[in-house]
């Protein structure tokens, strides 16, 4: 059966985070289709990796023969990392938006798996690997918009899980989430409402059709 990497990056906890509640509805809809699947599940804010170390990151330019046990260490740590992620089916990141790009704990994940000459490069062992991505904002950021030129999620996403991986990545994209909370967007709700809904069908769209295709 298919196993789906879920990671959330999120510093707020279930319903009060955005893209916890979609990842949690596109992860119900896989698991109503997987009843017999796998899910591995990374809460980079209550667990973070390591960021990355000199140890951490000569080590995966070397040969190990010649790691220190510092370098080992912290090169096992990557390793145990980038074989969840080649084990996986499927991927599932949350990744809010937090000032203008993704959760420092989110980079910290990538900075580890990010591996030339396995995970990246010429070699890409994930390559094909279907990703979907979560990426929720206060605002909009939109193709248009006069914030689209610092959209540095989507952007920077697709630069390492796309040209870098190889992956197969799709977005869901649920925007303005804080007009609700902040008086000054308050006309916007409407289309924060009609951006949450759109997230959950897609979300389940989504899901459903990853998990027929996994199946065929």
């Amino acid at each position: 059966m298919a196993t789906l990497l879920h990671i959330d990056s999120s510093v707020f906890p279930g319903e009060a985070s955005a893209s916890r509640a979609v990842t949690a509805a596109f992860r119900a809809h896989w698991q109503e289709q997987h009843p017999e699947g796998t899910v591995v599940y990374r809460d980079l804010a209550a667990q973070p990796v390591p960021h990355i170390t000199a140890d951490a990151h000569t080590a995966g330019l070397t040969d190990p023969a010649s790691h220190t046990p510092e370098q080992a260490a912290a090169f096992a740590e990557r390793v145990r990392l980038i074989e969840e992620l080649e084990q996986a089916d499927a991927v599932l990141i949350g990744a809010p938006m937090y000032n203008y790009t993704i959760p420092s704990t989110l980079k910290a994940w990538l900075d580890a798996v990010i591996l030339m000459g396995r995970t990246a490069g010429g070699a890409q062992s994930v390559k094909g690997t279907p990703v979907t991505v979560v990426a929720s904002r206060g605002g909009s950021y939109a193709p248009g918009t006069p914030r689209e030129p610092y959209e540095y999620v989507q952007n920077y996403l697709k630069a390492v899980l796309v040209d870098g991986f190889g992956m197969e990545a799709d977005f869901i994209v649920p925007e303005l989430t804080m007009a609700p909370h902040n008086p000054a967007m308050a006309e916007l709700v409407p289309l924060f409402e009609a951006s949450r809904t759109r997230a959950f069908e897609e979300a389940e769209a989504k899901a459903k059709e990853l998990a027929e295709r996994l199946s065929a």
